[in-house]
């Protein structure tokens, strides 16, 4: 049996959290996966604790989208801060990353 993590990808690095009017740049680390199951590609981030992101957060923006530098984005949904002031972001579909070039097997 196959460790699900093997088929993980990610980035970590800055990102750009945009809600509403709001717009802040923030420490990140995203990581998903192909779920062959439903045939969507999923995925989750944990932003480092930010007072501007806890405001979004506050002022009931939860429909968000994650811009990284090279032009990739991705939207998702801001989750509640926890323990350490940090929010998760999860989202379906294309994530704020390069994904990898996958050629097709002759």
């Amino acid at each position: 049996m196959s460790d699900p993590e093997d088929d993980e990808e990610g980035y970590s690095g800055p990102l750009t959290l945009v809600a509403g009017d709001s717009s802040v740049t923030v420490e990140a680390h995203v990581a998903g996966h192909f779920d062959p199951l439903t045939g969507t590609y999923r995925w989750v981030c944990r932003l480092a604790p930010d007072d501007a992101v806890t405001r979004v957060f506050e002022s009931g923006e939860t429909s968000v989208e994650l811009r990284a530098p090279g032009g990739h984005a991705g939207t998702g949904t801001l989750g509640a801060p926890n323990l350490w002031g940090g929010h998760t972001v999860s989202g379906t579909g294309p994530p704020p990353f390069a994904l990898p070039e996958v050629s097709p097997e002759e």
